[in-house]
């Protein structure tokens, strides 16, 4: 596997992490629920520790786009399941708007 691979392979990893902990995040209730707090803490920590590796290969600005524009559109989707969030037609069509930039950002940034 290339150098680049692996570091979307932990760009991936560090979304994951990332959406695991927003979704926790709520459940906290101001961190005083400790299994939620600890689920968020490690997940965000696990997210920051994954995206350090991708830093190498994948210019941040790039990363942190992907990164953060991905995260949107999984955690909308999945509170939209869990928490019954149903996102509005505005909603939908401004993270329809991320994803496109996301694509657009990952298939032409000059720096890649």
């Amino acid at each position: 596997m290339s150098a680049l691979t692996n570091a979307y392979i932990f760009l991936i990893l560090a979304i994951i992490a990332e959406v695991i902990g927003t979704l926790y995040l709520r459940e906290t209730e101001g961190f005083t629920k400790v299994i939620p707090s600890l689920i968020t803490a490690i997940s965000y920590a696990a997210s920051f520790y994954w995206l350090s590796f991708t830093l190498d290969e994948i210019p941040v600005g790039v990363a942190y786009a992907t990164w953060s524009g991905v995260g949107i559109f999984l955690i909308t989707g999945l509170a939209a399941i869990k928490y019954l969030q149903i996102p509005n037609l505005f909603t939908t069509v401004g993270m329809g708007f991320v994803i496109v930039g996301v694509v657009l950002i990952n298939l032409f940034s000059s720096e890649n």
